[in-house]
């Protein structure tokens, strides 16, 4: 699976998407410009000591993107689209797009891919959800329908007690 962030502008909601990506083995995709050092302490911070294992890209366009990547299908999360996320066939190594956190992907990308553009729905007149969160959903939802392999590997679908056994009594 691979994120790309359209100029993100919060250094906390990168850090937050690539520790998730580190978690999913999903690779995060960076399109320039970015409102901040990727180096800064709060990207870093967010995604705590997993930072190092990102596998990370970062691209100086949208086009850089599309032309390194062999025009890829992209996933676009946007409010505005009218096909809801849950709704779509995410392949084994989907694109999932989304735009920087005061203005999302631009209009002028969007129109040229309707088909791929997928919303989260929300209540009323709600404008968006946290970067973050709307990554996590979207990418959560992909990795189920691949029944949570991503490209081969099987992310670990139970858990362990630290001090104690499922089977043991309290």
């Amino acid at each position: 699976m691979n994120i790309v962030l359209l100029e993100p502008e919060i250094p906390a909601n990168t850090g937050n998407i690539g520790r998730t990506c580190v978690a999913t083995g999903t690779k995060l995709h960076l399109i320039e410009p970015l409102g901040f050092d990727i180096d800064e302490k709060a990207v870093k911070r967010s995604g705590l000591d997993y930072w190092e294992l990102l596998e990370l890209y970062t691209y100086k366009s949208f086009e850089e993107f599309m032309e390194k990547n062999r025009y890829p299908k992209v996933y676009m999360a946007t409010t505005k689209a009218k096909t809801v996320y849950s709704n779509v066939k995410y392949e084994a190594d989907s694109y999932i797009m989304f735009g920087k956190e005061s203005a999302g992907i631009p209009e002028e990308i969007l129109i040229k891919h309707e088909e791929s553009a997928v919303r989260i729905p929300m209540w009323g007149n709600m404008r968006s959800l946290n970067l973050s969160n709307a990554a996590a959903v979207i990418l959560y939802e992909a990795l189920r329908q691949n029944n949570f392999d991503n490209n081969g590997e099987h992310l670990k679908l139970e858990g362990e007690l630290h001090r104690h056994n499922w089977e043991d009594t309290i």
